[in-house]
């Protein structure tokens, strides 16, 4: 395969492994205030193949417990009159995101070039 296109394949790849990322950190931020809600956490594993860099496998709920506090009135009290809260942090996902966004930019910026590097190629048989 053309070196050009291998390198704009992988940042195609790239972008959309952080695309991914970037909507289950959004649905977790969403959902910081909803009851036992768990966090979701995407799984990347590396691709088999030499063209594909990584691949996001699969999503997982983060296993850890959410804040209980007691609350008897509420209808999500559980027997014992506690409500789990859900086991988001907003400065986690608020970070997640952040690295996720950088993470995107550089292989958009990787696409951009091998794209003008391939363009400049081009104009050179042309002539």
């Amino acid at each position: 395969m053309d070196p050009l296109k291998a390198t704009m394949m992988q940042a195609v790849s790239g972008m959309q492994l952080q695309s991914r990322r970037i909507d289950i950190t959004s649905q977790n931020v969403s959902n910081a205030d909803t009851p036992g809600y768990r966090r979701k956490v995407l799984m990347v594993e590396q691709a088999p193949t030499a063209a594909d860099a990584f691949i996001a496998t699969r999503v997982e709920l983060d296993e850890t417990e959410g804040e209980r506090r007691y609350d008897p009135a509420s209808p999500m009290a559980d027997g014992e009159g506690y409500v789990t809260s859900s086991n988001v942090s907003l400065v986690t996902e608020m970070a997640d995101m952040r690295e996720a966004n950088r993470s995107y930019e550089a292989n958009l910026n990787s696409f951009r070039q091998a794209r003008s590097m391939y363009q400049s190629l081009l104009d050179i048989l042309r002539r």
